[in-house]
């Protein structure tokens, strides 16, 4: 699916490579909190299934499934990911980790009763995401899957 074929707002929420915790922040003029649903740590790799919610109200405002390499991350930033109480995106920003978000694929999503009950949405809603990669320092360190409410 290309850019041109989501609508405004989900667009410019997902179609560009920054993080998703500054655009969603933007976006609902509210900070977000993590919330871990399920993870699976295993020496250097780490994966989680997450919410984003805004702090002003706790709404679900994204759904993602997140993959580490932790191998290409300082011992600090890694306890603080493991710690589960800030956004990814957030981590890597205040720790000043050399990053690039790149893109790999939009999708419209229709969700399954699990993301309905999330997102707290009606069955004939229509959601939308994207796939993408972050790499630190240069290394293809973080894969993700982000879904948007907007």
């Amino acid at each position: 699916m290309s850019g041109s074929d989501i609508p405004e707002p989900q667009k410019s929420l997902l179609d560009h490579e920054s993080h998703m915790t500054v655009t969603v922040e933007k976006y609902h003029s509210a900070a977000v909190d993590v919330r871990v649903l399920r993870k699976n740590h295993q020496e250097l790799t780490y994966a989680r299934e997450i919410v984003l919610t805004r702090q002003t109200d706790q709404q679900v405002v994204q759904y993602g499934i997140v993959r580490l390499n932790l191998g290409y991350l300082s011992e600090q930033v890694r306890e603080e990911i493991e710690g589960e109480k800030v956004p990814l995106g957030r981590v890597l920003i205040e720790h000043n980790v050399m990053r690039q978000v790149k893109l790999l694929s939009l999708y419209e999503v229709q969700p399954g009763p699990a993301l309905l009950k999330t997102f707290g949405v009606a069955p004939e809603t229509r959601c939308y995401g994207r796939t993408a990669m972050i790499f630190c320092n240069d290394q293809p360190a973080i894969e993700l899957l982000e879904i948007v409410l907007a």
